[in-house]
């Protein structure tokens, strides 16, 4: 007979799933641990900044290059090393990015980036891959320390905060602006098509404006607002003090001249009326306590130009092109522009012409107020050191005329006026400018019977408007030089762009001469008198005052009448220390109105 007996197993040795025992799904399970660690442990080993320049390829060049940036160190202490940057946090991410990685081990087993020469020359293949892989994750590894909903604009430039609102709203992401951050740029190897698409907006990128972001937007713009409000009372205040100490001087300068003619009274014809008797009287008569005042800073612009402004060097093109105003982005660090530009030490390279000593920057005050018949301007501003130029007999480009100033009005027909003011007006091939023709050329040009390129200051090409030319030049591509002064379009059309207010008007007045120039900037510089403004300049104490007084209406072609209501474009220049051409100061583009408080030249009437 049969032994039936059964054996219980024991613990270990009982099945589990697929035949398994418990002592198999033990080891396996143990394994599967030191395995787990030992990937992980592997994993995270080459997740370091030191592994990343274990070889000298890497520590000889990026990583010298990373070194000096904001990234390695910073007044925080936080640094992101190449992981942060270069290995994604997500698992399933950061294995595909290790499997990509073994075509780099590969490159370093086979020498193709063993010497400085060998990776300067595949540096733009390897940013161009870093570019659009960053791209295509909407600068994922970037956002891991960069969290949008943590940004305090109350912390940003008023740049930043503009262009990181725009990027909210279009679609930008980190990449798009911030290349070259960590490691040599070279973006500028970029054609302009590829720049175009790598830097496009996506709409998959727009999201809601955080509203942290929102709510520090709110608090910094109140902060600014507040601060300017004190500092225009301040202002006011002291305006108020010195007009009174002006009226005093004045009236009792006339009762003195007053005295003086009646104790005189028996004396030849020839002692009346003498120029010492009384101050010259004044044809510009205007309670200026009655105007409004606004600062305005002017910049030294260097070489810049619309065609620079337009082009792939200006950051801010996108924006610009899409219609926001330059002061928008700049109009707080108008004194930082100037100071860099003059000192050309401007990553930019807008000057070639250092004039030592020459200020960056000029803070300029704007009375504007009107009557029923005119609008009148006083600029004031202090007079600076004279620095001579290195470059010019004498140090003095004109010596003639120790300060000139011009402003321009014109409306909305013009292009880029709303945005940039004159800026418009200022071409890389004009005179003194880097691509101004040379007088051979301008001499044997068919347009030298059109174009006064001989005659007046201006000689050379003067400003002139986009709206005259077939193109503008902006790429320089081919040797090709920038602008656009001898792609002249027909005189009829000039005619019509005329007809249709696309003109500037411009006032300049010279304070050696004394003369004042009323004309207008179309396809050229055309001063032919307009309306004939009156200007009265003085320089008492240190401090320029010029004041103009114009007409506020005009039949006459080339003048802007200036009505209720509506809002015109306005920018001006300084020529200070005997300067000329583009060795000026200039402003960003300003809004002037008649009695209208959202304009930054807000003409009050007496």
């Amino acid at each position: 007979m049969a032994n039936n007996t059964f054996t219980k197993p024991s613990f270990w040795s009982r099945r589990l799933i697929l035949g398994t025992t418990v002592s198999g799904a033990v080891i396996f399970f143990i394994v599967g641990i030191v395995f787990w660690g030992g990937f992980n442990t592997a994993m995270e080993a080459t997740n370091t900044t030191e592994f990343c320049i274990g070889c000298h390829e890497m520590e000889d060049n990026v990583y010298q290059e990373y070194k000096p940036t904001i990234h390695f160190a910073n007044r925080t202490g936080v640094r992101a090393g190449c992981p942060d940057c270069h290995v994604p946090k997500p698992w399933i991410h950061k294995i595909v990015r290790k499997i990509q990685a073994s075509k780099e081990v590969f490159s370093w087993l086979t020498g193709k980036l063993d010497t400085k020469e060998k990776f300067n020359e595949h540096r733009f293949e390897l940013a161009q891959s870093v570019w659009h892989a960053m791209k295509s994750t909407d600068s994922r590894e970037c956002r891991n320390c960069h969290n949008f909903e943590s940004m305090n604009p109350e912390f940003q430039k008023p740049r930043a905060r503009k262009q990181h609102l725009n990027a909210f709203e279009t679609g930008q992401t980190c990449i798009d602006c911030h290349k070259g951050i960590a490691h040599h740029n070279v973006r500028d190897k970029l054609s302009d098509e590829e720049l175009e698409k790598l830097e496009a907006p996506n709409p998959d990128y727009i999201r809601e404006v955080p509203q942290a972001y929102r709510e520090g937007l709110a608090r910094v713009e109140a902060k600014e607002a507040a601060a300017a409000a004190k500092v225009k009372e301040e202002k006011m205040a002291e305006k108020v003090k010195t007009e009174q100490k002006i009226a005093a001087a004045v009236e009792e300068a006339l009762a003195n001249a007053i005295s003086s003619k009646g104790s005189k009274a028996a004396t030849s014809k020839s002692s009346k009326g003498s120029a010492s008797a009384a101050p010259a009287a004044s044809n510009i008569n205007v309670d200026w306590s009655k105007a409004s005042s606004k600062d305005i800073g002017v910049f030294y612009p260097g070489t810049a130009s619309i065609e620079w402004i337009l082009g792939r060097r200006h950051g801010g093109k996108r924006a610009f092109t899409k219609g926001d105003r330059c002061i928008e982005c700049h109009g707080e660090e108008i004194a930082d522009i100037g100071n860099n530009i003059v000192s050309g030490e401007s990553e930019k390279k807008l000057e070639p012409n250092v004039i030592p000593g020459k200020r960056g920057h000029i803070d300029v005050t704007i009375d504007s107020t009107h009557d029923a018949e005119n609008l009148y301007l006083r600029f004031s501003w202090a007079d600076g050191e004279h620095a001579a130029v290195p470059f010019v007999d004498g140090g003095k480009m004109d010596p003639e005329n120790p300060m000139k100033l011009a402003f321009m009005l014109a409306t909305d027909d013009v292009e880029y006026a709303d945005r940039a003011g004159c800026w418009g007006t200022c071409h890389a091939d004009a005179n003194s400018m880097p691509f101004a023709p040379d007088a051979d050329t301008l001499k044997g040009s068919d347009l030298a019977k059109r174009l006064k390129f001989d005659t007046g200051s201006g000689t050379g090409v003067t400003k002139y408007l986009k709206e005259t030319r077939t193109k503008l030049e902006l790429k320089g591509r081919g040797g090709k030089s920038l602008g656009g002064w001898d792609k002249l379009k027909d005189q009829s059309e000039i005619d019509a762009a005329q007809k249709a207010n696309q003109f500037m008007d411009v006032v300049r007045y010279k304070s050696g001469t004394k003369e004042v120039e009323d004309g207008q900037i179309l396809a050229e510089r055309d001063m032919h008198k307009g309306m004939g403004a009156v200007v009265e300049a003085s320089l008492k104490n240190g401090t320029w005052s010029v004041v103009v007084k114009r007409k506020l209406k005009s039949d006459k072609a080339g003048d802007v009448s200036i009505e209720a209501g509506k809002v015109y474009n306005f920018g001006f220049a300084i020529h200070d220390d005997y300067s000329s051409a583009r060795y000026h100061h200039v402003s960003f583009g300003y809004k002037l109105a008649l009695d209208n408080a959202d304009a930054e030249v807000n003409a009050t009437k007496q």
